[in-house]
């Protein structure tokens, strides 16, 4: 116990079902892990890192963290995707780096030592076991309870299986204020820093066993916190200087305060649970410039329609625009919705989008709309036949057709879990439908084009956008708003990492949208980049006329309307490619 004086938490980032941990998005385990801590011992010092930065200098990484007392591991993507702001640890690097680590007390945790570990769809996850000689200990309970028990009680009496024995996850309340002030060494703090907040753990459709791939029913009976234990823990992260919060941590947030939560499988949605956590959150926090949502249960909007469009008009009353609720539907084939147990029928699901598209479609101050759905597809279930995939596209051709907007579309290799139903299937389902699969991908990320002209036509104008990155082989710089899924813009000239700019939407691409930083300075613009925002006649006229000494001169030749904001001489200068 006194021996862990100076404790290391790696944050090697996880992608959960219920829950995401790459930056900018901060996950709850390196906080409640920290706040376990202090609870025990305030002057323990704390150093959090990223596996970004680890790599960044593999060689002083190593160096320093045997340093440390005690190194925790964070890791599990078993959700795969694509990151922007980050790479998930992979199963190589938790195979070698901690071999060369053997001063410190080891541990692994998050989704990772409880489920498996893999980064890439449609593969079976390895075991923890595959990694257990570079550990001291896998965590297969949840990390803040043996931390906790690990700096109270000692190794020998520390268990790996711990679990908060408690229906409200009391203890978190302390965990999680305690362990806010720890988001100061993360690399994105001050900027655009996403805190993750858990409202509950588990999935109440555990009861009949829950959707085939998925490991939140793996979490057990749901256990949910109490409001005032959410709101005193954002007022934490609030004061530290977060501003910007995702409820993301729960299986469905309509569900959210249910009294019927762990005792039915379709538990009715309690809006006043939804409206005194919206609330509370907007009191603690009133500068907060993000805070939205993440998993909605298409199945639950489709049950209790009065109560969901309730709790729908209470987000939309308190949170802020450009929100996503993401469906799991998983599938569009009702023989796939039966053989594993899914959520919702093709014909529910559709109801559901067209009920958030009534309440949530309309603008937004920073251009984008209130709330939007966001449609899941998981690619490799029991029961697939090419069939699927042809109701699949149906599905998303009569969302179009219908004239309905989505969000974003995320089609996905399924991750094969451990002790999931389709565990005893492996990967025989995805192989078997290869051709069909990429077909379906391709489909659908025409769609995805589709919905993005038809959300943010040509002209429309994006607002606070934090720029991430700037590629020099493309000669692209890539920026998003903070927020829940946000859209990623490419703007084709170098920006200065840590700008917060608006932009003008000229292009459309599968995943992404092109735009340019307004205003633009219309004295070193290119003619082919002026062209893109005022049309080729005034785009000739400010060339020839150029360079302006005042926005008075410019304006008798862009006019008064039309093109207001997009140009000034104190506009962005950018070297454009």
């Amino acid at each position: 116990m006194a021996r862990f004086k100076r404790v290391l938490i790696l944050d090697g980032y996880t992608d959960e079902p219920a829950g995401f941990g790459v930056p900018p998005y901060l996950d709850v385990y390196p906080r409640y892990i920290a706040g376990a801590i202090w609870s025990v011992d305030k002057t323990v010092s704390i150093r959090y890192m990223t596996v970004d930065q680890a790599r960044r200098n593999i060689h002083n990484f190593l160096k320093q963290a045997n340093t440390y007392d005690l190194l925790v591991v964070i890791a599990g993507a078993i959700v795969p995707g694509k990151y922007l702001g980050g790479e998930p640890i992979t199963l190589q690097e938790l195979q070698t780096w901690f071999r060369l680590i053997d001063r410190p007390f080891k541990v692994l945790a998050g989704a990772a030592a409880r489920w498996g570990i893999g980064n890439i769809g449609g593969t079976v996850a390895a075991l923890p076991r595959t990694v257990k000689e570079n550990f001291d200990v896998i965590v297969a309970g949840e990390p803040e309870a043996y931390i906790y028990e690990l700096f109270r009680f000692g190794e020998e009496k520390a268990h790996p299986w711990s679990i908060i024995d408690d229906e409200n996850l009391a203890p978190l309340a302390e965990f999680s204020r305690l362990g806010a002030r720890i988001v100061t060494q993360h690399p994105n703090y001050g900027y655009n820093l996403i805190a993750e907040i858990e409202t509950y753990r588990g999935c109440p459709r555990w009861i009949s066993g829950g959707c085939s791939f998925c490991a939140t029913k793996l979490y057990g009976r749901p256990r949910q916190r109490k409001v005032e234990d959410v709101v005193k823990e954002v007022e934490a992260l609030y004061k530290a200087g977060v501003r910007h919060f995702r409820i993301g941590r729960q299986a469905d947030i309509m569900t959210y305060g249910s009294n019927e939560l762990a005792e039915k499988e379709w538990p009715r949605p309690n809006p006043e649970a939804i409206r005194r956590l919206f609330y509370g959150i907007r009191v603690v926090a009133p500068g907060l410039q993000t805070l939205h949502i993440d998993n909605v249960n298409p199945g639950t909007i489709v049950r209790y329609e009065e109560e969901s469009i309730e709790i729908l008009k209470i987000i939309i009353q308190y949170h802020t625009p450009g929100d996503v609720a993401a469906l799991g539907i998983e599938t569009a084939d009702p023989r796939v919705v039966k053989a594993n147990n899914l959520k919702t029928y093709p014909e529910e699901s559709l109801r559901a989008i067209e009920i958030i598209n009534k309440y949530g479609n309309r603008p937004g101050y920073n251009g984008l709309p209130e709330l939007l759905p966001g449609i899941n597809f998981v690619l490799g279930l029991i029961g697939e036949t090419k069939e699927t995939y042809r109701l699949n596209e149906e599905f998303l051709r009569r969302i179009y057709e219908k004239g309905l907007n989505v969000r974003r579309i995320n089609v996905r290799k399924v991750l094969i879990l451990p002790n999931t139903v389709l565990a005893k299937y492996g990967t025989k389902i995805i192989e078997k439908h290869l051709k069909s699969a990429k077909r379906f991908e391709r489909q659908a990320l025409n769609y995805s084009r589709l919905f993005l002209e038809r959300l943010v036509p040509r002209g429309t104008i994006l607002r606070y956008l934090y720029v991430e990155k700037y590629d020099p082989q493309l000669k692209v710089t890539f920026a998003r708003q903070a927020g829940s899924y946000p859209l990623v813009v490419e703007i084709p000239c170098k920006i200065e990492v840590k700008a917060v700019i608006d932009v003008y939407i000229y292009a459309h691409s599968s995943r992404s949208v092109r735009g340019l930083p307004i205003p633009l300075n219309p004295n070193n613009t290119p003619l082919s980049i002026l062209t893109r925002i005022v049309g080729p006649e005034v785009a000739r006229k400010i060339i020839s006329q150029r360079p302006f000494k005042s926005d008075i001169e410019l304006r008798k030749i862009i006019g008064t309307t039309g093109h207001k904001g997009l140009l000034s001489i104190k506009g962005h200068t950018c070297v454009f490619s």
